[in-house]
């Protein structure tokens, strides 16, 4: 865990529209996952604040109904594990993130709801959905 800067709350927004789209085109899903404003990410948590990585609680709620709930230690695979595994496919590099995943409970969001996401006792974050900037088509 030497390689490791730090720990930060990340969401994986997905248009799920769009990725159903390209599926059925057979075309690649990232218009699904790569619009503008779709990964949010938190303030860097310094390595030295998190005890034990493999033991947080995370939570989100959307207009303060709580939709995720979930622990660290139910992932499937743990983080010297992922570092191994994608630096044996590809080089990373000092700033780079690994986002590893999500607790049960994904659905869609409309622009107007507020979400608001953390890692219990370490930091929370908040922001709105807003639509789209751009559209486009497959």
């Amino acid at each position: 865990m030497d390689f490791v800067g730090g720990y930060a709350l990340a969401l994986d927004m997905t248009a799920r529209e769009l990725q159903s789209a390209a599926k059925s085109a057979g075309l690649p899903w990232t218009l699904g996952k790569a619009q503008d404003t779709f990964t949010p990410i938190s303030a860097v948590i310094p390595k030295s604040d998190v005890a034990n990585p493999d033991d947080l609680e995370l939570w989100l709620k959307v207009d303060d109904e709580l939709r995720q709930k979930g622990s660290t230690s139910d992932m499937i695979f743990k983080i010297p594990s992922l570092i191994s595994y994608i630096s044996s496919i590809m080089t990373l590099m000092e700033g780079d993130v690994i986002l590893t995943g999500t607790p049960e409970g994904v659905g869609p969001v409309r622009p107007g709801q507020k979400i608001k996401a953390g890692i219990t006792g370490l930091i929370d974050v908040e922001f709105d959905v807003q639509k789209r900037k751009r559209s486009f088509s497959t």
